[in-house]
């Protein structure tokens, strides 16, 4: 389940109190746990997929989600499959990590692994967002954002786009704070 870090230093793990803290920038997040693990485990704690078996998983997991793909409107989706041997890890980190924004919506549901985000509320406060295996993360266009792995580097989610492009991120120029208990 998901951990949210607010600008004062408290962490909320509590899902509605989480909803509730980022409900004014309109983020969505759900936790999903319909059991679709159980039938591919042995590819989640892989590090490298082939791409029959990235299909495998992005079949399987849409026809269980398929509600996801309708209320995004997705023309498409992929897995994202992060690991220590990534290719361009740096390159996608470094893309990533810094505070943009999309024109399209960012929805996506993490299959394994973690991945932290941030945000900056109206008030120029940061806050962080771990996201966790069966965690359902909605992002509406606009919203200023950065998402980085865990320190661990693993992370596998199915990522929506509605738009033939994806997701192309626009730089804010927003520093990241160092302390959330500062607003920027």
């Amino acid at each position: 389940m998901a951990n949210l870090l607010l600008n004062d230093g408290t962490i909320e793990s509590d899902l509605g109190e989480i909803a509730r803290e980022l409900a004014p920038l309109g983020i969505e997040l759900r936790h999903y746990d319909p059991g679709t693990s159980l039938l591919f485990p042995n590819l989640l704690d892989q590090e490298v997929l082939t791409e029959s078996e990235k299909l495998y998983i992005i079949e399987l997991h849409n026809s269980v989600f398929e509600f996801i793909q309708q209320e995004n409107e997705a023309l498409w989706s992929d897995l994202l499959n992060l690991h220590p041997g990534s290719p361009n890890l740096h390159q996608l980190i470094a893309t990533y990590g810094r505070y943009h924004t999309h024109t399209a919506a960012e929805p996506l549901y993490v299959l394994a692994g973690e991945m932290i985000y941030g945000f900056l509320r109206p008030d120029g406060s940061q806050v962080q967002l771990l996201i966790q295996a069966q965690d359902y993360l909605y992002i509406p266009p606009g919203v200023e954002h950065w998402c980085s792995p865990n320190a661990s580097l693993n992370f596998k989610a199915v990522r929506y786009f509605a738009n033939a492009e994806g997701w192309v991120p626009k730089y804010t120029g927003t520093q990241v704070s160092d302390s959330l208990n500062k607003p920027r």
